[in-house]
């Protein structure tokens, strides 16, 4: 534990992104969080680790999906089958692909048909984001089962003041052609955005050469994805207020899959597709009352989730998941006296699988948060919840986080514990697979954990330098495993580490920074490194704005070795060769109202797979314009 201590504080500096136009370091501890407290509240008072990627960030790095901007994240790996449109999962903190809670405007955006309640985050394109908040850490107390690992909270954008039109057009390597169009405003009491979103890749290399038969050749993988969104607000009076947001994507993967006719199962001759129709919204109304003193949010949201998996050599070649998520919740903030916020809240949730079978579940939810400032530098928050699921039962969970910050040295102390919990799927309670003699477990127990970090962040030099580090350990129990002929809660892991920064600002126009994790998730049973969770993780990034006109932005990213299957899995378990890439964006504006950009990807044209038997895409030139009016 030392050694990884040591190590992260004297990692060698390098780069980051921030929003442009910021002032300077301190703007760092001056952005406002919500995910960690459930209300807006400056991160200085926050002991949670959480990582802010905001809209000048994602413009910054022209990203243009959400595994674009999350891949650097500290303390998360993330993991994609190939190019855009590969399923797509991250591991938090070590913990599994379905430990981290996943929102999008306050919506739930999980699917309750996924076999394991994992999020793809591959679907979701970015071009209305306003910020990306990462929390990590056992979140439940606020947020309920799937927090286990943290959460991802997406903030979409907002329309304000006179009409505005964003038009861009981008393309590339890879056969890229991507197209973005947008409109937002407001007129007196009414607030609107419309967004447009169309992102094509015609022909990314994902099948390692030397994994296919002779003579046969690779097909390149296809994906398009249309994605549609709005928000919509309106003040009924200055105290009282409606909302509307709602997204709507449809996406289309053509990809090659395994051959399961013979052992090992090489990749497949002839292409597979799948199809994604994914629509999320909610209707809510927020009001003050008692001269703020009362600050109510009432919500209403309904998702859905199709899927349809066309694989001539699958079985069955043809599945079909549709999901149905109903919502309706509740959250009040009570201003009390001696600088202290009560948030309560209440939820209630149904979950409903229609295909591939036919089962439902209902969640009633109640919590409370305590918000507390003692004195200028010393804040806390305490949270319970409790959660009664119509299938297993109730759980209760917790979380307490102060935060110190020393006046005369400026060094913030924080530290947190909590629990967290991870519901059983519908699927893996009752679908059976008959012809295979594995069936559903109606009676597994949610999975459950406890979890704590201690850190410190220390500033010098009027806060332009700055570093840190924070330890975490995460004990989950009750994991969900499977047996020869069913499910059963036996697992048992441990996942610890370090997560580390530095950052320096020698001028208001250049920002660099560092961020090194170490992760150890260790199966109990086994005494066995869990799969796709590689121990060292390090990203270098820098923003400089050479002139009023051109912002330049560069990230060097290195993924240590980790344990993986291979492709099909016929060999369980081998050992991975880590990875390092660098990309490089620059963008001009030629004036008020119309840009150009322009990026490289895998500058130096790595070639490493991720998962094992996916290859990632090679070096890629892309170039745009953006028109604004």
């Amino acid at each position: 534990m030392r050694k990884w201590f040591s190590l992260s504080l004297f990692l060698s500096l390098g780069f980051v992104s921030i929003p442009v136009g910021a002032n300077g370091p301190s703007d760092e501890l001056q952005t406002i969080v919500v995910t960690a407290t459930r209300v807006p509240t400056p991160r200085e008072q926050i002991a949670s680790s959480v990582t802010v990627i905001t809209a000048a960030d994602l413009a910054a790095r022209q990203d243009q999906s959400l595994p674009d901007a999350l891949k650097e994240v500290p303390g998360l790996n993330l993991v994609q089958s190939g190019g855009p449109g590969g399923q797509t999962s991250i591991f938090m903190r070590g913990t599994n692909s379905n430990h981290t809670k996943v929102l999008v405007d306050g919506i739930d955006v999980s699917d309750p048909s996924n076999p394991t309640g994992a999020f793809d985050f591959s679907q979701f394109l970015v071009q209305d984001i306003q910020k990306i908040e990462v929390l990590r850490g056992p979140q439940s107390g606020l947020y309920g089962s799937d927090a286990i690992g943290g959460v991802v909270n997406i903030i979409t954008k907002s329309g304000n003041g006179p009409a505005r039109f964003t038009v861009s057009l981008q393309g590339g390597s890879f056969d890229t052609f991507n197209q973005a169009a947008s409109v937002s405003g407001s007129a007196d009491r009414f607030r609107y955005l419309f967004s447009l979103d169309h992102l094509h890749s015609g022909a990314t290399p994902v099948t390692p050469l030397g994994l296919l038969l002779p003579g046969e050749r690779r097909i390149d993988d296809y994906y398009d994805n249309l994605t549609a969104s709005t928000k919509l607000g309106f003040d009924v009076t200055d105290h009282f207020d409606l909302g509307l947001v709602a997204r709507y994507t449809d996406g289309k993967l053509r990809y090659t899959g395994n051959d399961y006719n013979f052992f090992p199962a090489p990749p497949a001759a002839s292409q597979s597709q799948n199809d994604t129709q994914l629509f999320y919204s909610r209707l809510s109304a927020h009001g003050l009352a008692f001269e703020g003193a009362l600050e109510s949010t009432l919500g209403l949201a309904y998702g859905r989730n199709e899927s349809e998996d066309h694989d001539p050599n699958g079985f069955p070649p043809n599945t079909a998941y549709t999901g149905d998520r109903f919502k309706a919740d509740y959250q009040g903030n009570i201003h009390l006296a001696n600088n202290q916020t009560l948030v309560v809240g209440a939820e209630h949730q149904r979950d409903e699988i229609r295909e591939p079978i036919s089962a439902d579940t209902t969640i009633s939810s109640g919590y409370a948060e305590l918000q507390s400032a003692f004195s200028a530098g010393f804040f806390s928050t305490l949270s319970a919840r409790y959660d009664n699921n119509d299938r297993f039962g109730s759980k209760v969970t917790y979380r307490i986080a102060p935060v110190y910050t020393l006046e005369r040295s400026g060094t913030m102390l924080k530290a947190t514990v909590g629990t967290g919990f991870k519901a059983p799927t519908l699927s893996q309670m009752f679908q059976n697979f008959t012809g295979f003699g594995f069936f559903g477990n109606p009676d597994l127990k949610p999975e459950r954990s406890v979890g704590y970090d201690l850190g410190f962040e220390q500033p010098f030099a009027d806060n332009r330098f700055r570093f840190g580090a924070t330890y975490f350990r995460n004990d989950v129990k009750g994991l969900i495993e499977a047996n020869a002929t069913s499910y059963t809660n036996i697992g048992h892991v441990i996942t610890e580490g370090v997560e580390s920064f530095l950052s320096y600002q020698p001028s208001g126009a250049l920002t660099l920074r560092a961020d090194y994790t170490y992760t150890k998730a260790t199966d109990q049973a086994t005494d066995e490194e869990l799969l796709r969770r590689p121990k060292n993780k390090a990203t270098l990034r820098g923003t400089y704005q050479a002139t009023p006109r051109l912002l330049l932005d560069a990230t060097v990213l290195y993924v240590g070795g980790w344990v993986d299957g291979n492709r099909d899995f016929s060999i369980l378990r081998l050992g991975v060769s880590g990875y390092t890439t660098v990309d490089l964006a620059a963008t001009y504006d030629l004036n008020a109202n119309f840009s150009v950009f322009a990026r490289i990807n895998n500058l130096l044209d790595e070639s490493y797979q991720t998962p094992e038997g996916f290859l990632q895409p090679s070096i890629g030139a892309f170039a745009g314009v953006r028109l604004r009016f």
